[in-house]
Protein backbone atom coordinates (compact mmCIF):
# COMPACT_ATOMS: atom_id res chain seq x y z
CA UNK A 1 0.00 0.00 0.00
CA UNK A 2 1.59 3.17 -0.84
CA UNK A 3 2.06 6.06 2.00
CA UNK A 4 -0.74 8.43 3.11
CA UNK A 5 0.00 11.79 1.66
CA UNK A 6 0.25 15.04 3.61
CA UNK A 7 -0.24 17.93 1.33
CA UNK A 8 0.43 21.27 1.93
CA UNK A 9 -0.07 24.32 0.04
CA UNK A 10 1.44 28.04 0.01
CA UNK A 11 1.45 30.54 -2.93
CA UNK A 12 4.65 32.07 -1.25
CA UNK A 13 7.66 29.52 -2.60
CA UNK A 14 9.92 30.26 0.20
CA UNK A 15 7.59 29.14 2.85
CA UNK A 16 6.38 26.26 0.73
CA UNK A 17 9.63 24.90 0.65
CA UNK A 18 10.29 25.54 4.40
CA UNK A 19 7.08 23.30 5.50
CA UNK A 20 8.02 20.74 2.84
CA UNK A 21 11.30 20.57 4.54
CA UNK A 22 9.60 20.04 8.41
CA UNK A 23 7.12 17.80 7.19
CA UNK A 24 9.64 15.75 5.35
CA UNK A 25 11.77 15.22 7.98
CA UNK A 26 9.59 14.54 10.80
CA UNK A 27 7.31 12.32 8.90
CA UNK A 28 8.58 11.24 5.60
CA UNK A 29 9.43 7.98 6.72
CA UNK A 30 5.23 7.11 6.94
CA UNK A 31 3.76 9.81 4.70
CA UNK A 32 4.15 11.33 1.60
CA UNK A 33 5.06 15.16 1.70
CA UNK A 34 3.13 16.64 -1.49
CA UNK A 35 2.98 20.02 -2.18
CA UNK A 36 0.96 22.60 -4.10
CA UNK A 37 1.44 26.72 -4.84
CA UNK A 38 -1.99 27.47 -5.14
CA UNK A 39 -5.42 26.13 -4.40
CA UNK A 40 -5.95 24.88 -7.93
CA UNK A 41 -2.69 22.92 -8.01
CA UNK A 42 -3.59 21.23 -5.17
CA UNK A 43 -7.16 20.66 -6.03
CA UNK A 44 -5.47 19.37 -9.25
CA UNK A 45 -3.60 17.07 -7.16
CA UNK A 46 -6.39 16.11 -4.89
CA UNK A 47 -7.84 14.60 -7.71
CA UNK A 48 -5.13 12.62 -9.09
CA UNK A 49 -4.51 11.13 -5.57
CA UNK A 50 -8.46 10.04 -5.97
CA UNK A 51 -7.96 8.78 -9.26
CA UNK A 52 -4.84 6.22 -8.03
CA UNK A 53 -6.88 5.46 -4.93
CA UNK A 54 -5.15 6.91 -2.31
CA UNK A 55 -5.33 9.01 0.51
CA UNK A 56 -4.46 11.87 2.29
CA UNK A 57 -4.22 11.89 6.19
CA UNK A 58 -4.03 16.05 6.65
CA UNK A 59 -4.23 18.94 4.61
CA UNK A 60 -1.85 22.19 6.06
CA UNK A 61 -2.92 24.82 3.97
CA UNK A 62 -2.30 28.64 4.05
CA UNK A 63 -5.18 31.01 4.50
CA UNK A 64 -4.34 33.93 2.12
CA UNK A 65 -3.70 32.79 -1.33
CA UNK A 66 -4.64 34.49 -4.83
CA UNK A 67 -8.10 33.18 -6.15
CA UNK A 68 -8.68 30.83 -3.30
CA UNK A 69 -8.64 31.28 0.24
CA UNK A 70 -7.40 28.41 2.26
CA UNK A 71 -10.71 27.93 3.69
CA UNK A 72 -12.24 27.58 0.89
CA UNK A 73 -9.51 24.86 -0.79
CA UNK A 74 -10.30 23.25 2.32
CA UNK A 75 -13.84 22.97 2.09
CA UNK A 76 -13.61 21.76 -1.64
CA UNK A 77 -11.05 19.12 -0.71
CA UNK A 78 -12.78 17.64 2.01
CA UNK A 79 -15.25 16.88 -0.36
CA UNK A 80 -13.12 14.72 -1.51
CA UNK A 81 -10.97 13.05 1.30
CA UNK A 82 -13.29 13.57 4.20
CA UNK A 83 -11.47 11.98 6.48
CA UNK A 84 -8.50 13.67 5.75
CA UNK A 85 -7.58 16.34 8.83
CA UNK A 86 -7.50 19.74 8.40
CA UNK A 87 -5.23 22.33 9.73
CA UNK A 88 -4.75 26.29 8.35
CA UNK A 89 -2.17 28.78 8.22
CA UNK A 90 -2.82 31.96 9.62
CA UNK A 91 -1.26 35.55 10.43
CA UNK A 92 -2.15 36.95 13.34
CA UNK A 93 -5.07 39.18 11.83
CA UNK A 94 -6.65 35.93 10.16
CA UNK A 95 -7.32 34.19 13.53
CA UNK A 96 -11.61 35.04 13.40
CA UNK A 97 -11.88 33.85 10.25
CA UNK A 98 -9.73 30.48 11.05
CA UNK A 99 -11.85 30.00 14.71
CA UNK A 100 -15.18 30.40 12.13
CA UNK A 101 -13.73 27.56 9.87
CA UNK A 102 -13.67 25.18 12.58
CA UNK A 103 -17.78 25.16 12.07
CA UNK A 104 -17.55 25.87 8.34
CA UNK A 105 -14.84 23.69 7.06
CA UNK A 106 -14.60 21.63 9.95
CA UNK A 107 -11.29 22.73 10.51
CA UNK A 108 -9.33 20.80 13.35
CA UNK A 109 -6.48 23.57 13.92
CA UNK A 110 -4.74 26.84 13.17
CA UNK A 111 -1.59 27.89 13.35
CA UNK A 112 -0.16 30.93 13.49
CA UNK A 113 3.13 32.08 11.35
CA UNK A 114 6.08 31.47 11.94
CA UNK A 115 6.11 28.05 13.28
CA UNK A 116 9.28 27.88 14.47
CA UNK A 117 11.01 25.89 16.49
CA UNK A 118 8.69 23.16 14.95
CA UNK A 119 9.11 20.74 17.56
CA UNK A 120 7.38 22.48 19.84
CA UNK A 121 5.04 24.66 17.82
CA UNK A 122 4.15 22.69 14.66
CA UNK A 123 5.38 18.45 15.55
CA UNK A 124 2.99 18.21 18.59
CA UNK A 125 -0.06 19.54 16.75
CA UNK A 126 0.29 17.04 14.00
CA UNK A 127 1.64 14.20 16.02
CA UNK A 128 -1.88 14.34 17.64
CA UNK A 129 -4.14 14.64 14.46
CA UNK A 130 -2.02 12.27 12.71
CA UNK A 131 -2.43 9.80 15.63
CA UNK A 132 -6.57 10.55 15.00
CA UNK A 133 -6.94 10.04 11.82
CA UNK A 134 -4.95 6.96 11.81
CA UNK A 135 -7.27 5.69 14.55
CA UNK A 136 -10.30 6.00 11.99
CA UNK A 137 -8.19 4.82 9.08
CA UNK A 138 -9.14 1.98 7.23
CA UNK A 139 -6.96 0.91 4.78
CA UNK A 140 -8.01 -2.49 2.59
CA UNK A 141 -8.93 -4.81 5.35
CA UNK A 142 -6.45 -7.60 6.85
CA UNK A 143 -7.72 -8.62 10.80
CA UNK A 144 -10.54 -10.18 12.57
CA UNK A 145 -14.29 -10.90 10.91
CA UNK A 146 -17.34 -11.29 12.93
CA UNK A 147 -20.03 -13.69 10.92
CA UNK A 148 -23.43 -13.21 12.59
CA UNK A 149 -26.96 -11.90 11.75
CA UNK A 150 -27.60 -8.68 13.05
CA UNK A 151 -29.97 -9.86 15.38
CA UNK A 152 -27.59 -12.31 17.67
CA UNK A 153 -27.20 -10.43 21.37
CA UNK A 154 -23.75 -12.90 21.24
CA UNK A 155 -22.64 -11.11 18.05
CA UNK A 156 -23.25 -7.23 19.62
CA UNK A 157 -21.62 -8.46 22.84
CA UNK A 158 -18.90 -9.15 20.93
CA UNK A 159 -18.86 -6.44 17.87
CA UNK A 160 -19.51 -3.93 21.33
CA UNK A 161 -16.15 -5.54 23.13
CA UNK A 162 -14.04 -5.18 20.07
CA UNK A 163 -15.01 -1.68 18.82
CA UNK A 164 -14.47 -0.37 22.54
CA UNK A 165 -11.20 -2.11 23.09
CA UNK A 166 -9.88 -0.52 20.17
CA UNK A 167 -9.74 -3.69 17.90
CA UNK A 168 -10.37 -3.24 14.33
CA UNK A 169 -12.93 -5.62 12.85
CA UNK A 170 -15.36 -6.18 9.84
CA UNK A 171 -18.96 -7.31 10.58
CA UNK A 172 -20.09 -9.87 7.95
CA UNK A 173 -24.14 -10.31 7.59
CA UNK A 174 -24.97 -14.08 7.58
CA UNK A 175 -28.17 -13.15 6.02
CA UNK A 176 -27.33 -10.20 3.89
CA UNK A 177 -23.89 -11.03 2.26
CA UNK A 178 -22.78 -13.59 0.22
CA UNK A 179 -18.57 -13.40 1.22
CA UNK A 180 -20.01 -14.46 4.37
CA UNK A 181 -21.26 -17.60 3.27
CA UNK A 182 -18.09 -17.95 0.94
CA UNK A 183 -15.38 -17.90 3.88
CA UNK A 184 -17.33 -20.20 6.43
CA UNK A 185 -17.60 -22.74 2.81
CA UNK A 186 -13.71 -21.88 3.20
CA UNK A 187 -13.32 -22.93 6.88
CA UNK A 188 -14.78 -26.22 5.74
CA UNK A 189 -17.40 -25.55 8.41
CA UNK A 190 -20.16 -27.97 7.77
CA UNK A 191 -22.35 -27.02 11.14
CA UNK A 192 -21.09 -23.57 11.96
CA UNK A 193 -22.41 -21.89 15.36
CA UNK A 194 -22.54 -18.13 14.96
CA UNK A 195 -20.99 -15.86 15.89
CA UNK A 196 -18.28 -17.28 14.07
CA UNK A 197 -14.89 -15.20 14.62
CA UNK A 198 -12.34 -15.64 12.00
CA UNK A 199 -8.53 -14.25 12.85
CA UNK A 200 -6.27 -13.14 10.83
CA UNK A 201 -3.46 -16.59 11.22
CA UNK A 202 -6.76 -18.33 9.93
CA UNK A 203 -7.62 -19.76 12.79
CA UNK A 204 -11.66 -19.59 14.05
CA UNK A 205 -13.65 -19.07 17.49
CA UNK A 206 -17.09 -20.21 17.38
CA UNK A 207 -19.46 -18.15 20.13
CA UNK A 208 -16.16 -16.89 21.99
CA UNK A 209 -16.73 -15.56 25.10
CA UNK A 210 -15.01 -12.48 26.02
CA UNK A 211 -12.14 -13.84 27.56
CA UNK A 212 -11.61 -16.04 25.13
CA UNK A 213 -11.53 -13.77 22.06
CA UNK A 214 -9.11 -11.22 24.56
CA UNK A 215 -6.60 -14.11 24.94
CA UNK A 216 -6.75 -14.89 21.24
CA UNK A 217 -6.08 -11.73 20.26
CA UNK A 218 -3.34 -11.09 23.03
CA UNK A 219 -5.07 -8.18 25.38
CA UNK A 220 -3.38 -8.27 28.70
CA UNK A 221 -4.99 -10.39 30.98
CA UNK A 222 -2.85 -11.92 33.51
CA UNK A 223 -0.82 -9.61 35.84
CA UNK A 224 3.10 -9.37 35.52
CA UNK A 225 3.64 -9.27 38.90
CA UNK A 226 1.91 -10.56 42.23
CA UNK A 227 2.83 -7.11 44.27
CA UNK A 228 2.36 -3.50 42.98
CA UNK A 229 2.10 -0.17 45.15
CA UNK A 230 -1.09 0.81 43.80
CA UNK A 231 -4.20 -1.51 42.00
CA UNK A 232 -6.75 0.26 40.28
CA UNK A 233 -10.14 -1.80 39.79
CA UNK A 234 -12.04 0.20 36.82
CA UNK A 235 -10.80 2.02 33.59
CA UNK A 236 -13.01 4.80 32.97
CA UNK A 237 -11.63 8.42 32.74
CA UNK A 238 -11.04 8.55 36.63
CA UNK A 239 -9.28 4.93 36.52
CA UNK A 240 -7.16 5.72 33.90
CA UNK A 241 -6.45 9.66 34.69
CA UNK A 242 -5.21 8.29 38.66
CA UNK A 243 -3.44 5.03 36.38
CA UNK A 244 -1.30 7.93 34.81
CA UNK A 245 -0.60 9.93 37.84
CA UNK A 246 0.14 7.24 39.84
CA UNK A 247 2.73 5.56 37.06
CA UNK A 248 4.48 9.14 36.39
CA UNK A 249 4.94 9.33 39.80
CA UNK A 250 6.88 6.05 40.36
CA UNK A 251 4.35 3.81 41.83
CA UNK A 252 4.21 0.45 40.05
CA UNK A 253 0.72 0.44 38.95
CA UNK A 254 -1.57 -2.11 37.60
CA UNK A 255 -5.11 -1.75 36.18
CA UNK A 256 -8.48 -3.63 36.13
CA UNK A 257 -11.14 -3.40 33.92
CA UNK A 258 -13.75 -5.94 32.89
CA UNK A 259 -14.80 -4.79 29.73
CA UNK A 260 -12.64 -2.32 28.28
CA UNK A 261 -10.65 1.30 28.66
CA UNK A 262 -13.21 4.09 29.02
CA UNK A 263 -15.81 2.82 31.03
CA UNK A 264 -19.35 4.17 30.28
CA UNK A 265 -17.59 7.25 28.65
CA UNK A 266 -16.00 5.81 26.17
CA UNK A 267 -19.57 4.73 24.72
CA UNK A 268 -20.14 8.15 24.17
CA UNK A 269 -19.95 9.64 20.73
CA UNK A 270 -18.94 12.84 20.96
CA UNK A 271 -17.88 15.00 24.21
CA UNK A 272 -17.91 18.70 23.50
CA UNK A 273 -17.53 20.77 26.99
CA UNK A 274 -14.48 18.70 27.52
CA UNK A 275 -11.59 21.23 28.48
CA UNK A 276 -9.03 21.65 25.68
CA UNK A 277 -11.53 20.08 22.93
CA UNK A 278 -13.23 22.82 20.95
CA UNK A 279 -14.30 20.84 18.72
CA UNK A 280 -15.30 17.84 21.02
CA UNK A 281 -13.95 14.60 20.99
CA UNK A 282 -15.38 10.80 21.09
CA UNK A 283 -15.15 8.67 24.34
CA UNK A 284 -13.21 6.36 22.21
CA UNK A 285 -11.00 8.77 21.19
CA UNK A 286 -10.63 9.72 24.64
CA UNK A 287 -10.29 6.33 26.20
CA UNK A 288 -7.25 5.74 23.64
CA UNK A 289 -5.15 8.71 24.25
CA UNK A 290 -5.40 8.15 27.74
CA UNK A 291 -4.67 4.22 27.47
CA UNK A 292 -1.26 5.26 24.99
CA UNK A 293 -0.53 7.70 28.23
CA UNK A 294 -0.29 5.00 30.76
CA UNK A 295 0.68 2.57 29.08
CA UNK A 296 3.81 4.88 28.41
CA UNK A 297 4.28 5.54 31.85
CA UNK A 298 4.76 1.77 32.55
CA UNK A 299 0.78 1.00 33.79
CA UNK A 300 -0.36 -2.82 33.36
CA UNK A 301 -3.63 -2.70 31.98
CA UNK A 302 -6.01 -5.87 32.56
CA UNK A 303 -8.67 -6.09 30.04
CA UNK A 304 -11.51 -8.11 30.33
CA UNK A 305 -10.43 -8.94 33.93
CA UNK A 306 -12.68 -8.30 36.68
CA UNK A 307 -12.10 -7.85 40.52
CA UNK A 308 -14.48 -10.52 42.71
CA UNK A 309 -12.95 -10.32 45.97
CA UNK A 310 -11.37 -7.83 48.07
CA UNK A 311 -9.23 -9.01 51.83
CA UNK A 312 -6.86 -7.08 54.12
CA UNK A 313 -3.95 -8.73 55.71
CA UNK A 314 -2.29 -6.03 57.84
CA UNK A 315 -0.74 -3.24 55.46
CA UNK A 316 -1.96 -5.35 52.40
CA UNK A 317 -5.00 -5.10 50.35
CA UNK A 318 -5.63 -8.04 48.01
CA UNK A 319 -7.50 -8.46 45.30
CA UNK A 320 -9.15 -11.74 43.63
CA UNK A 321 -9.82 -11.79 39.85
CA UNK A 322 -12.45 -13.72 38.03
CA UNK A 323 -10.22 -16.62 36.96
CA UNK A 324 -8.73 -16.73 40.46
CA UNK A 325 -5.28 -15.17 40.75
CA UNK A 326 -4.50 -12.99 43.25
CA UNK A 327 -2.69 -9.55 43.15
CA UNK A 328 -1.87 -7.73 46.18
CA UNK A 329 -1.18 -4.19 46.75
CA UNK A 330 -0.28 -1.28 49.55
CA UNK A 331 -3.08 1.72 47.91
CA UNK A 332 -5.87 0.07 46.39
CA UNK A 333 -8.20 2.65 43.89
CA UNK A 334 -11.81 1.86 43.15
CA UNK A 335 -12.82 3.62 40.22
CA UNK A 336 -15.66 1.02 39.03
CA UNK A 337 -18.04 3.55 37.75
CA UNK A 338 -21.55 2.37 36.91
CA UNK A 339 -23.67 0.64 34.72
CA UNK A 340 -26.79 1.88 32.80
CA UNK A 341 -30.16 0.93 35.21
CA UNK A 342 -32.39 -1.61 33.52
CA UNK A 343 -35.55 -1.01 31.96
CA UNK A 344 -38.08 -2.54 34.16
CA UNK A 345 -40.87 -3.39 31.45
CA UNK A 346 -42.66 -6.49 29.84
CA UNK A 347 -40.02 -7.80 26.70
CA UNK A 348 -37.13 -5.70 27.44
CA UNK A 349 -34.78 -8.47 28.76
CA UNK A 350 -36.16 -10.58 26.06
CA UNK A 351 -35.03 -8.47 23.60
CA UNK A 352 -31.98 -6.83 24.83
CA UNK A 353 -28.77 -7.29 22.56
CA UNK A 354 -31.51 -8.13 19.24
CA UNK A 355 -32.88 -4.22 19.68
CA UNK A 356 -32.86 -3.47 23.04
CA UNK A 357 -29.33 -1.82 23.64
CA UNK A 358 -28.30 0.02 27.13
CA UNK A 359 -25.65 2.28 26.08
CA UNK A 360 -24.94 4.72 22.74
CA UNK A 361 -24.08 1.34 21.23
CA UNK A 362 -22.19 2.93 18.21
CA UNK A 363 -21.67 -0.51 16.90
CA UNK A 364 -25.36 -0.37 16.05
CA UNK A 365 -25.53 2.82 14.19
CA UNK A 366 -24.66 1.96 10.38
CA UNK A 367 -27.15 -0.64 10.67
CA UNK A 368 -30.33 1.60 11.64
CA UNK A 369 -29.43 3.56 8.63
CA UNK A 370 -32.94 4.56 7.03
CA UNK A 371 -34.93 3.40 10.23
CA UNK A 372 -37.35 5.38 13.29
CA UNK A 373 -35.11 4.76 16.01
CA UNK A 374 -35.82 5.35 19.98
CA UNK A 375 -33.67 6.65 22.63
CA UNK A 376 -35.35 6.38 26.27
CA UNK A 377 -33.61 9.15 28.52
CA UNK A 378 -33.27 13.07 28.90
CA UNK A 379 -29.47 13.44 30.30
CA UNK A 380 -26.48 14.04 28.28
CA UNK A 381 -25.72 10.90 27.24
CA UNK A 382 -29.11 10.79 25.69
CA UNK A 383 -28.19 13.30 24.04
CA UNK A 384 -25.04 12.77 22.78
CA UNK A 385 -26.62 9.30 21.59
CA UNK A 386 -29.87 11.10 19.63
CA UNK A 387 -27.15 13.16 17.54
CA UNK A 388 -25.03 10.09 16.87
CA UNK A 389 -28.00 8.30 15.26
CA UNK A 390 -29.24 11.31 13.54
CA UNK A 391 -26.65 10.68 10.82
CA UNK A 392 -27.89 7.84 9.81
CA UNK A 393 -31.67 7.41 11.13
CA UNK A 394 -34.79 8.64 9.32
CA UNK A 395 -35.98 9.90 12.47
CA UNK A 396 -34.68 9.64 16.04
CA UNK A 397 -37.27 9.58 18.38
CA UNK A 398 -36.38 10.89 22.64
CA UNK A 399 -38.71 9.21 25.07
CA UNK A 400 -38.53 11.61 28.04
CA UNK A 401 -40.33 11.01 30.88
CA UNK A 402 -40.32 14.96 32.19
CA UNK A 403 -42.14 17.79 31.03
CA UNK A 404 -38.83 19.35 29.28
CA UNK A 405 -34.86 17.91 28.72
CA UNK A 406 -33.59 20.99 30.92
CA UNK A 407 -33.50 19.43 34.27
CA UNK A 408 -30.97 17.07 32.99
CA UNK A 409 -29.10 17.91 29.99
CA UNK A 410 -26.31 20.33 28.79
CA UNK A 411 -27.31 23.64 26.69
CA UNK A 412 -25.67 22.97 24.03
CA UNK A 413 -27.10 19.57 23.66
CA UNK A 414 -30.67 21.09 23.40
CA UNK A 415 -29.55 23.77 21.32
CA UNK A 416 -28.41 21.13 18.66
CA UNK A 417 -31.07 18.50 19.30
CA UNK A 418 -33.70 20.98 18.77
CA UNK A 419 -31.76 22.25 15.37
CA UNK A 420 -31.94 18.55 13.80
CA UNK A 421 -34.94 18.45 11.86
CA UNK A 422 -34.64 14.54 12.09
CA UNK A 423 -34.98 14.93 16.10
CA UNK A 424 -38.23 14.05 17.44
CA UNK A 425 -38.50 14.45 21.64
CA UNK A 426 -41.41 13.29 22.98
CA UNK A 427 -42.08 14.44 26.27
CA UNK A 428 -44.24 12.89 29.21
CA UNK A 429 -43.52 9.79 27.44
CA UNK A 430 -42.61 6.35 28.69
CA UNK A 431 -42.06 2.76 27.20
CA UNK A 432 -44.43 0.15 28.89
CA UNK A 433 -44.01 -2.89 26.83
CA UNK A 434 -41.40 -4.37 23.89
CA UNK A 435 -42.46 -7.25 21.09
CA UNK A 436 -41.35 -8.97 18.42
CA UNK A 437 -40.71 -12.13 17.75
CA UNK A 438 -36.70 -12.99 17.23
CA UNK A 439 -35.86 -9.57 17.92
CA UNK A 440 -38.09 -6.48 18.66
CA UNK A 441 -40.19 -5.05 15.93
CA UNK A 442 -42.74 -3.04 18.19
CA UNK A 443 -42.70 -0.76 21.51
CA UNK A 444 -46.18 0.34 23.45
CA UNK A 445 -45.42 4.01 24.54
CA UNK A 446 -47.35 5.51 27.09
CA UNK A 447 -48.28 9.26 27.53
CA UNK A 448 -48.36 10.16 31.55
CA UNK A 449 -50.63 12.99 31.23
CA UNK A 450 -53.09 11.35 29.20
CA UNK A 451 -52.94 8.15 30.16
CA UNK A 452 -53.16 7.17 26.15
CA UNK A 453 -51.05 4.35 25.01
CA UNK A 454 -49.88 4.13 21.41
CA UNK A 455 -48.30 1.30 19.92
CA UNK A 456 -45.34 1.99 16.92
CA UNK A 457 -42.89 -0.22 15.05
CA UNK A 458 -39.32 0.18 16.44
CA UNK A 459 -36.60 -2.49 15.49
CA UNK A 460 -34.15 -0.17 17.33
CA UNK A 461 -33.99 1.12 21.32
CA UNK A 462 -31.91 2.92 23.28
CA UNK A 463 -31.71 3.12 26.96
CA UNK A 464 -30.02 5.83 29.01
CA UNK A 465 -31.96 6.11 32.27
CA UNK A 466 -29.64 6.39 34.91
CA UNK A 467 -26.63 4.95 36.62
CA UNK A 468 -26.41 1.49 38.97
CA UNK A 469 -22.88 1.01 40.81
CA UNK A 470 -21.68 -2.88 41.55
CA UNK A 471 -20.48 -3.14 44.94
CA UNK A 472 -22.12 -6.19 46.44
CA UNK A 473 -18.91 -7.46 46.27
CA UNK A 474 -17.32 -5.00 48.54
CA UNK A 475 -20.65 -5.75 51.42
CA UNK A 476 -19.18 -5.80 54.57
CA UNK A 477 -15.84 -4.10 54.37
CA UNK A 478 -16.74 -0.63 52.90
CA UNK A 479 -19.45 1.56 53.40
CA UNK A 480 -22.07 2.06 50.96
CA UNK A 481 -25.14 3.86 50.86
CA UNK A 482 -28.79 2.51 50.43
CA UNK A 483 -28.14 2.50 46.55
CA UNK A 484 -24.28 1.16 46.64
CA UNK A 485 -22.60 4.02 46.30
CA UNK A 486 -19.16 4.25 48.59
CA UNK A 487 -18.79 6.73 51.09
CA UNK A 488 -15.80 8.53 51.22
CA UNK A 489 -13.64 11.18 53.61
CA UNK A 490 -16.59 13.56 55.14
CA UNK A 491 -18.98 11.42 54.15
CA UNK A 492 -19.01 8.16 56.02
CA UNK A 493 -20.91 7.28 58.52
CA UNK A 494 -19.81 8.33 61.72
CA UNK A 495 -20.46 7.45 65.42
CA UNK A 496 -18.95 9.17 68.16
CA UNK A 497 -17.56 11.47 65.89
CA UNK A 498 -15.53 8.85 64.02
CA UNK A 499 -16.26 6.78 61.33
CA UNK A 500 -17.71 4.00 61.42
CA UNK A 501 -15.06 0.98 61.35
CA UNK A 502 -12.24 3.08 60.83
CA UNK A 503 -8.74 2.52 62.72
CA UNK A 504 -6.17 4.89 62.40
CA UNK A 505 -6.32 8.32 64.18
CA UNK A 506 -6.01 10.54 61.44
CA UNK A 507 -9.48 11.21 59.71
CA UNK A 508 -10.03 9.18 56.49
CA UNK A 509 -8.25 11.73 53.20
CA UNK A 510 -10.64 13.47 50.49
CA UNK A 511 -11.55 10.26 48.89
CA UNK A 512 -10.73 7.56 51.25
CA UNK A 513 -13.31 4.57 52.42
CA UNK A 514 -13.70 3.46 56.12
CA UNK A 515 -10.76 1.17 55.45
CA UNK A 516 -7.43 2.91 55.48
CA UNK A 517 -5.37 2.47 52.11
CA UNK A 518 -9.05 1.85 49.98
CA UNK A 519 -9.75 4.71 47.93
CA UNK A 520 -13.01 5.70 45.74
CA UNK A 521 -12.90 7.69 42.84
CA UNK A 522 -15.26 8.72 39.77
CA UNK A 523 -18.73 7.81 39.45
CA UNK A 524 -19.13 5.13 42.03
CA UNK A 525 -18.15 7.80 44.88
CA UNK A 526 -21.21 8.88 47.11
CA UNK A 527 -21.97 12.61 46.18
CA UNK A 528 -19.57 12.36 42.75
CA UNK A 529 -20.27 14.86 39.98
CA UNK A 530 -21.17 12.40 37.23
CA UNK A 531 -18.88 14.07 34.69
CA UNK A 532 -15.84 13.29 32.77
CA UNK A 533 -13.85 16.28 33.81
CA UNK A 534 -14.74 15.59 37.90
CA UNK A 535 -13.68 11.80 37.27
CA UNK A 536 -10.20 12.91 35.65
CA UNK A 537 -9.54 14.98 38.30
CA UNK A 538 -10.69 13.21 41.23
CA UNK A 539 -9.01 10.37 39.68
CA UNK A 540 -5.66 12.51 39.45
CA UNK A 541 -6.01 14.40 42.96
CA UNK A 542 -6.06 11.31 45.06
CA UNK A 543 -2.64 10.01 43.85
CA UNK A 544 -1.34 12.57 46.19
CA UNK A 545 -3.19 10.86 49.22
CA UNK A 546 -1.97 7.54 48.20
CA UNK A 547 1.80 9.00 48.41
CA UNK A 548 0.67 10.05 52.08
CA UNK A 549 -1.17 6.71 53.02
CA UNK A 550 2.32 4.95 51.96
CA UNK A 551 4.79 7.24 53.32
CA UNK A 552 2.62 5.99 57.30
CA UNK A 553 2.95 1.87 56.27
Amino acid sequence: MAKPTILTVDDDPDVLQAVARDLRRQYGDRFRITRADSGQSALDAVQKLKLRDDTVALFLVDQRMPKMTGVDLLEEAGQVFPLAKRVLLTAYADTDAAIQAINNARLDYYLLKPWDPPEEKLYPVLNDLLDDWQASFHPPFKGIRVISDRWSPHSHQIRDFLARNQIPYRWLDIEQETEAKELIDFANLENPHFPLVLLPDGSHLSKPSNIELAEKIGLKTQAEKPFYDLVIVGGGPAGLAAAVYGASEGLKTVAVEREAPGGQAGTSSRIENYLGFPVGLSGGDLARRAVTQAKRFGVEILTPQEAKQVRLDKNYRIITLSNGTEISCHALILALGVSWRRLQVPGIDQFTGAGVYYGAAQTEALACSGEDVYVVGGANSAGQAAMYFSRYARTVNMLVRGDSLTKSMSQYLIDQIGATDNIQVQTHTSVIEAKGTTSLDTLVLQNSLTGETKTVAANSLFIFIGAVPHTDWLDGILARDERGFLFTGSDLPRKNNKPIGWSLERDPYLLETNVPGIFAVGDVRHGSVKRVASGVGEGSICVQFIHRYLAQV
